[in-house]
């Protein structure tokens, strides 16, 4: 027998503190090691002799095929069943769970940092406790013992207040417990390193095979079909009439399936099965690892555990606990087998070794406790330690269902049930844009320097305390603007978002240079010493104001009351041009985009079901040169695009998705590399600009929502009069080789009026102050333009069509039963979202954006309301900004007041 204390001095012959030192010497254990086996009474791997092909014929044509017989595979299937497609099958190459399914942890933790993540677990838990067994009878394995978080010091108890705050919101049940109460409910733990615990009761366990077997069972029930042992050797995409690739048939060693939509569910194989069909997925192999130990008296009925800061967990087994973690050094799976399944890596212990430790310190009696098995398996990771969804925007009918960082069981009722509505509707029900495949850039998506260093980094850090102004250190430096030097040597602290390098906030200190990875000093890399950029990052470890807060606060008040320039070069600028542009236009655009050339008009697209897809703005150009990124030729009408940097490739997938769809004659051209982008804002800026450029800027010449070509320190220049911080301003869009010219032009213009640089983070305090809407923040795919007040985005009162009407006119007709209302706080307390939202001692919401507001000197907090009996909201409530005094906790409406 293994014992976990010698297998901690094997590893590491290093003397270790208090209290991890065990007085007897690893010499004295005898018997032999630890055998390498899941703590399941059953599995699914075979036993006997294998069979060889196909579980069952395969049919000549399904509607939908889904490869992968995991956790998701099986939750998908079952989910496109349910909602009526009895034409799906299910492709497995060896036996179901065989990949990595079969050797996962299988716990529920219900409480994450999103109140989708939330509301995902939520229908996972409630189809392997409730629906499942209500629909066939059959025990999946749920085990309802609870859960306990571990907090070792304020901040992360800071953390997990937050959770409970959105807990609350979804009933989910939750309590902070202190030591001695921690110690009541868990007797054999470790209390006196405590801060406090979060205990949610309603937590649990699953059973791999269990509930796997059962699922298949169900979807069968419903006519799916479950066909084992047939792994898939090829996918068929042919190139319709208008160019566009999509998915025709999957090839198998038995025969081929004709189908127009492939579900990729194959884990740690996807990345394999999505060079088949020409689709990138960014994912990468790492081992991941737990032990079993043997009986511990006492242990029986407790919660589970994790101790974020020992980055360990511990798990009910019967009367035993398996015991793993995140590791900062995890062993990439570098050569992923075909022929892997039912497998288990020897467990290196020096890897190991830091979970040992930390476990050993919260349940102490697991120093003298046997090891019964160990169980390292392959999983699938992930840049930002979330999955890959939807419709890849390689090849149409192509979806993923895969990435899911070790959480393919607790995630996978959720994710399938979104999945599933994804391929039949062309959108999910709820928001999944954190896990759509189109958040990454398609520069990135293959790119292995970065798909590694980032997925490492989620990896090492998936029990840090999610602090809401932190920022990667992995994949640094992929996408830098023109101004990107420049602005470095000035003090510019970047943040990224895309892959690009955006200004954050600019520190007096000087430059803080982003640096190569190091790994955190894993894998014999040395780690960066004095690294200025890490150390601003950690200054801002805190849910409290950061100790830069005043720095922003200067960049903020620098621009309300004289002038600031924000290097916006990261955002999406694209062309909408050709025969039907127009008509395109129409129909992508809620708001009446067909004007003159010279207009640009503030908008949104929706989806079908009236939700924002997005928000940008809309520029109607006149024809330009062959070549030329600021003015292209073209034939027929032109628009102009300008998108938030972070969501360009959703916005580009989503409006080919509706060009192809549609089979418009137009073109969609991206010149975001070739183009920058600077907006001067500020009382002042009239002054200043009028020195560098060649036109007129008075109102009459120039008024709010329009553009014009014009001369800056001799360059051509696209200059708009727009705003999206509440003063008056101008973008000017740059070709890229003007840029440096162009703004040590308007600088020096600016330096006699105290012009300065701001970067994002004053951005998100400028804007929330005058209400205008942040998309993925306080508006998303699930909100409607009535619920978060930009009614007026919308040509309701024209008779145009466009994507998205026929929902908002029938929410116009029954009433809106939830919208987004502004709050301010005269205690000067920090808000990041999450936070619930009380009404007469009823939760009626959360907050899904806040920051400070330093003009009116005041948080600012965004959330949706809705009335617990469940009626529709009422729609009162004043137009003006909370810059008008008097407005805490009232309605607010989005400003779109033109600043002269």
């Amino acid at each position: 027998m293994s014992y976990i204390s010698c297998a901690l001095r094997a590893a590491a012959p290093r003397r270790l503190p208090a209290p991890w030192r065990s007085p007897r010497p690893f010499s004295s254990t005898t018997g032999p090691p630890a055998e390498k086996n899941v703590p399941y009474q059953k599995t699914l791997k075979e036993e006997g002799t294998k069979i060889t092909g196909p579980s069952r014929p395969l049919p000549p044509s399904a509607e939908v095929v889904v490869v992968g017989g995991g956790s998701l595979g099986c939750q998908t299937t079952y989910h496109l069943a349910k909602l009526g497609v009895t034409s799906v099958v299910l492709l497995e190459r060896d036996r179901l769970t065989s990949g990595t399914t079969w050797h996962t942890a299988g716990l529920l933790w219900q409480l994450r940092p999103s109140d989708v993540e939330v509301e995902l677990l939520a229908h996972t838990r409630d189809v392997v406790s409730r629906e499942l067994p209500a629909e066939t009878g059959l025990h999946t394995g749920w085990v309802q013992n609870g859960g306990l978080f571990i907090a070792s010091n304020k901040q992360r108890l800071d953390e997990y207040k937050r959770l409970m705050s959105l807990g609350k919101v979804y009933g989910v049940e939750s309590y902070v417990l202190s030591p001695a109460q921690t110690k009541e409910l868990y007797p054999l733990m470790n209390v006196t390193d405590l801060y406090g615990t979060l205990y949610v009761p309603k937590d649990g366990t699953m059973d791999p095979a269990g509930t796997c077997s059962t699922l298949a069972r169900a979807a069968a029930a419903r006519g799916a079909t479950i066909i084992e042992n047939c792994p898939v050797t090829g996918i068929q995409v042919r190139t319709d009439d208008f160019g566009v690739k999509r998915v025709h048939a999957v090839e198998t060693a038995h025969g081929t399936i004709q189908t127009p939509c492939v579900v990729n569910c194959a884990g740690v194989w996807a990345r394999a099965l999505g060079q088949l069909a020409g689709v990138h997925v960014p994912l990468v192999a790492m081992h991941h690892a737990y032990v079993v130990t043997e009986r511990i008296e006492g242990i029986q009925n407790m919660p589970n555990v994790r101790d974020h800061d020992a980055s360990v967990y511990l798990r009910l087994q019967g009367d035993a606990l398996s015991v793993g973690g995140y590791e900062s050094n995890p062993i990439f799976w570098e050569e992923v087998s075909e022929k892997f399944a039912f497998g288990l890596f020897d467990l290196d212990w020096d890897v190991f070794t830091q979970h040992i430790e930390g476990a050993i310190n919260r349940v102490p009696v697991l120093e003298k406790t046997g090891i019964k098995s160990t169980v390292c398996g392959p999983e699938s990771f992930t840049a930002d330690h979330k999955p890959l969804m939807g419709e890849a925007p390689e090849v149409r009918g192509f979806f993923l269902g895969c990435g899911f960082n070790s959480a393919g069981m607790m995630l996978g009722g959720g994710c399938g049930r979104e999945l599933a509505h994804w391929i039949i509707h062309g959108r999910p029900e709820k928001d999944m844009y954190g896990y759509d495949i189109r958040r990454f850039h398609q520069s990135l998506t293959d790119n292995n320097r970065w798909i590694r260093e980032r997925s490492h980094e989620s990896y090492a850090k998936n029990y840090s305390v999610v602090f809401p102004h932190d920022e990667p250190l992995a994949g640094r430096n992929m996408r830098k603007d023109p101004l990107h030097e420049e602005l470095l040597r000035q003090g510019c602290v970047f943040q990224e978002r895309h892959g690009w390098e955006r200004p954050g906030w600019f520190s007096p200190k000087g430059a803080a240079p982003v640096l190569d990875y190091d790994y955190y000093g894993a894998y014999s890399q040395e780690r960066h010493k004095d690294y200025a950029y890490n150390q601003l990052l950690a200054d801002e470890y805190t849910f409290d104001f950061p100790p830069h807060h005043d720095t922003i606060k200067n960049e903020c008040l620098t621009c309300r009351n004289a002038l600031a320039l924000f290097d916006m070069s990261y955002f999406g600028k694209f062309y909408l041009v050709g025969p039907e542009a127009t008509k395109a236009a129409n129909w992508l655009f809620t708001a009446d985009v067909s004007k003159a050339p010279g207009s640009t008009v503030y908008t949104c697209m929706l989806n079908k079901r009236g939700g924002v897809e997005s928000d940008l703005t809309v520029s109607r150009i006149n024809p330009g040169e062959p070549g030329s990124p600021l003015a292209p030729a073209f034939q027929g009408d032109g628009y102009y695009l300008a998108i938030g940097g972070a969501v360009a490739q959703h916005n580009w997938s989503h409006i080919t998705a509706v060009l192809q769809d549609m089979k418009l004659q137009c073109q969609l051209i991206d010149c975001s590399e070739e183009l920058g982008m600077m907006s001067l804002q500020g009382p002042l800026s009239r002054a200043v600009l009028q020195e560098v450029l060649d036109t007129d800027l008075s109102n009459e010449a120039f008024p709010f929502s329009t553009h014009k070509l014009v001369r800056a320190a001799g360059c051509m220049v696209r200059a708009m009069r727009l705003s999206f911080v509440g003063e008056m301003g101008w973008e000017l869009h740059v070709p890229r080789a003007d840029c440096i010219r162009v703004y040590q032009a308007v600088m020096q213009a600016g330096a006699r009026h105290g012009i300065a640089n701001a970067g994002y983070r004053a951005i998100d305090s400028l804007s929330i102050e005058k209400g205008y809407r942040h998309w993925h923040a306080d508006l998303r795919p699930d909100d409607t333009p009535l619920e978060a007040g930009l009614a007026f985005t919308c040509k309701l009162k024209s008779g145009i069509p466009f994507l998205g009407r026929e929902a908002v006119e029938a929410q116009k007709s029954s009433g809106i039963f939830r919208r987004l209302v502004c709050f301010t706080t005269d205690e000067k307390v920090p808000m990041f979202g999450l936070e619930a939202i009380w009404r007469d001692g009823q939760v009626v919401g959360h907050i899904r954006r806040a920051d400070f507001g330093f003009a009116i000197d005041k948080t600012i907090a965004y959330g949706y309301i809705r009335d617990p009996a469940g009626g529709p909201v009422s729609t009162g409530g004043s137009a003006a900004c909370p810059c008008t005094p008097g407005l805490a906790g009232e309605a607010q409406s989005f400003c779109s007041k033109p600043y002269a």
